[in-house]
């Protein structure tokens, strides 16, 4: 008999936004290094697996609430929290980016020795997200965030994955820092030219990317695009894998078939 297919692990991802100065929307991006288990050497976001403390986030929330989110992502409201936080502690652990604020404040700029201690603390799981907003009495800002797209590993990957992206703007003040153990390197691009990037051979792309990349494109502002999030449901997009005598590809749920190096699966997070 054949296996059954592996449980989805659900997961959180952010396409950190900024508009330059001038010109057009840019993305923050992040080349995977080469040789990991997973993904070496593609383009990502910010993001990762849901740590089972992220649901106990009970500090202050603004913004939509948990019910809300559980409506787009179309899951309970416990894991619409814990997606939530997620999407905001890996944005904060892989580019010093923590979308929280002092009650009535602006977002936090944690860019010293200090905010790197808790940084590097979450990232050994010595310390939870709540356990951090607790601690320095800020508030959580769902209200900065925008669900953008549901994406789930293909059924006969080893490693599947129940992804969930967000949308998110760089917020005023406040700057992205190339942190990320797991990248080398960290970029601001607009879509168009990481798009023509890939087209040439010169970035390498998990799925989701390309396609969150060509949707953002679309769009002339950061304004633009998270005005543009999708307001119901978000569709869920799950790819198969077919295979013939030259390898393997990804079926789309169009039918449009993508050979590597596009990757889906295959470790953490398909981001």
């Amino acid at each position: 008999m054949p296996e059954a297919p592996a449980v989805p692990r659900d997961a959180a991802t952010v396409l950190l936004l900024r508009a330059a100065d001038p010109g057009p929307v840019e993305v923050y991006l992040l080349r995977r290094v080469r040789g990991m288990p997973f993904a070496g050497g593609m383009t990502a976001y910010p993001g990762g697996s849901v740590d089972p403390r992220d649901a106990d986030v009970h500090p202050g929330w603004i913004g939509p609430s948990p019910a809300v989110w559980a409506e787009s992502f179309g899951c309970t409201e416990r894991l619409a929290r814990a997606l939530v936080c997620a999407a905001v502690r890996e944005t904060f652990e892989e580019s010093g980016v923590l979308l929280a604020s002092p009650s009535g404040g602006d977002v936090v700029v944690a860019d010293d020795v200090e905010w790197e201690a808790r940084r590097q603390a979450l990232l050994a799981r010595e310390l939870s997200l709540g356990g951090l907003l607790e601690a320095q009495e800020l508030t959580l800002r769902a209200d900065l965030l925008r669900p953008w797209a549901h994406w789930i590993t293909p059924v006969d990957e080893p490693r599947r994955y129940d992804t969930r992206f967000f949308v998110a703007a760089l917020p005023v003040g406040v700057q992205a820092r190339d942190v990320s153990g797991e990248a080398d390197e960290a970029v601001w691009v607009t879509p168009v030219e990481a798009l023509a990037q890939y087209d040439r051979g010169d970035r390498a792309m998990l799925a989701p990317t390309l396609y969150t990349l060509r949707d953002v494109a679309r769009h002339g502002s950061v304004t633009d695009v998270l005005a543009a999030a999708p307001p119901g449901r978000l569709e869920r997009v799950q790819p198969r894998l077919e295979y013939d005598e030259t390898g393997e590809f990804v079926v789309m749920p169009d039918g449009s078939r993508m050979r590597p190096p596009i990757r889906l699966g295959r470790g953490r997070a398909a981001r």
